[in-house]
């Protein structure tokens, strides 16, 4: 059987685009390489949202290239939004690849290798769904842990400034409520415990069948609503078998009474929201197009808490975007203190290709943003830091969702609110995809130490017996080994 190898930059939106690419080759037969240069095919499924993940693949086509002049077998596919974005010049800067496969492409990529295969020369094949929009299932994939994502609509029709998801993801298309619902009732039938639902704007979904009533407190005449909270009140109603229900990534603008309202009443609904924000200065929120101010932001995630007070929030945040100053930039730390915010991503600005922004100077020194990421970050890991040392002594439910890095002792989990904890002192017991009560122990830097309660290690269940091993396969002389890989994510 051919063989196949994944490597993953970028968002959650690659990972899953990844596990879509392991399902499509296990079906056209193909088997995994734990080892890229044992792989009859290498993917590289890209991310162009920041520089520095397009400066990787660059680096990692390069370093294969030089192995393929050795090995000029190995069928290289550069796949994901640089794909999407570059599509013929990629070619022409990079030497050595066969394929440029964009994300809408995805179903394609066995046909394609086999045109390559019979001798095809580089293939580009970059085309946008927009007619027929395909959602893909990796169900054998996704359900082998107990959190899987779910991608619910796919493009943006926002414009900001700054981002170049409208060129390589295309605009808003969404996935009608019936396949969302039956994906996620299949991934919980097979173990599932939490589910993330996926969208570039996620919560701006409107269901193309038109089978969702309207939600409670969605007003006809709001510009900003949608009827995202409707499908979160399907899927609570429909797969009551799911244990916790997350989104990302949303936009403010659509963070609306109906959706407050869904917060307020489904339980199912994890009580943590990843909500960007990129600036606290209203002047550069104008600047990005972002299409809320600082004031309109903070009302309506303030609204969001004072009906659920244990709910945390984190953020996106771009420092050192064209023309901030240090004004600008003081209010954006006085916006994550006001909020506080209990994690955040922050990212220095660069220029990316196609974007409005590519047309203000990039006025801010590099120093300058590295210092004040710096900043940013110290004021984030201050507010962090409080709230985690609060929770010792606390107990706290967790959803296991493996073993730790402390070796098979140790278990790794989430609580409804994001905080990692680790949970120790669980020797011969199974809590993978389990929900358990723990106790903290301790405050780490950015998780938290915790012990099973008395009456969670009660109800555990011991740990399956190891069966005996079976004695080594011999060795055929020339043979390539080949192990599974779990995508990784970067960025």
């Amino acid at each position: 059987m051919p063989r196949y190898a994944i490597t993953t930059f970028g968002c959650q939106m690659n990972v899953h685009d990844s596990e879509r690419m392991h399902e499509v080759l296990r079906r056209a037969g193909y088997t995994e390489s734990e080892d890229p240069k044992a792989a009859d095919v290498v993917v590289l499924n890209t991310c162009s949202v920041r520089e520095k993940a397009e400066q990787k693949l660059l680096s990692e086509v390069g370093r294969l290239a030089k192995w393929k002049q050795k090995h000029p077998e190995m069928v290289l596919v550069v796949a994901g939004c640089v794909a999407q974005q570059e599509g013929e010049r990629l070619l022409g800067r990079s030497q050595g690849i066969d394929l440029v496969l964009g994300p809408d492409n995805i179903p394609e990529l066995p046909r394609l290798l086999d045109d390559i295969g019979l001798g095809a020369p580089p293939l580009v094949r970059t085309v946008f769904d927009l007619e027929a929009p395909r959602f893909l299932t990796a169900l054998s994939v996704a359900s082998k842990t107990p959190t899987a994502y779910v991608t619910i609509m796919k493009g943006c029709n926002e414009r900001c400034s700054f981002c170049i998801v409208p060129y390589t993801r295309g605009p808003e298309r969404y996935r009608p409520s019936a396949e969302i619902v039956a994906e996620i009732a299949g991934l919980v039938e097979a173990g599932v415990r939490e589910v993330t639902l996926l969208g570039q704007t996620v919560n701006s979904y409107r269901d193309p069948s038109e089978a969702l009533p309207r939600a409670p407190g969605a007003s006809p005449d709001d510009p900003d609503e949608s009827e995202f909270a409707a499908l979160l009140r399907r899927i609570a109603a429909e797969v009551p078998g799911l244990a916790r229900l997350r989104y990302t990534s949303p936009h403010p603008r659509h963070l609306t009474p109906s959706l407050l309202e869904a917060h307020a009443d489904l339980g199912v609904l994890a009580r943590h929201v990843h909500m960007p924000v990129q600036s606290g200065s209203d002047r550069i929120l104008k600047r990005m197009i972002r299409r809320y101010t600082r004031a309109e932001y903070v009302a309506r995630v303030g609204s969001l808490v004072a009906r659920l007070p244990d709910l945390s929030l984190s953020t996106d945040i771009i420092v050192g975007f064209p023309g901030e100053t240090e004004d600008d930039f003081a209010a954006t730390l006085s916006l994550v203190r006001e909020v506080g915010f209990r994690g955040l991503f922050g990212f220095k600005y660069s220029q990316r290709p196609y974007t409005p922004a590519r047309k203000l100077a990039d006025d801010v020194p590099e120093a300058e943003k590295s210092e004040r990421l710096a900043r940013l970050f110290e004021v984030s890991e201050e507010l962090l830091g409080a709230h985690l040392q609060k929770l010792v002594g606390s107990r706290q439910r967790v959803l296991v969702e493996g073993a730790g890095k402390e070796g098979t002792n140790a278990w790794s989990g989430r609580t409804e609110r994001n905080e990692i904890v680790h949970v120790a002192g669980a020797e011969g017991l199974d809590l993978r995809g389990e929900i358990v009560e723990v106790v903290i122990t301790r405050a780490n830097k950015h998780s938290l130490q915790a012990e099973l309660s008395e009456e969670a290690r009660a109800a555990a269940k011991p740990l399956p017996s190891a069966p005996a091993a079976p004695p080594p396969k011999p060795r055929v002389a020339g043979e390539r080994r080949s192990l599974p890989i779990v995508p990784v994510g970067g960025g």
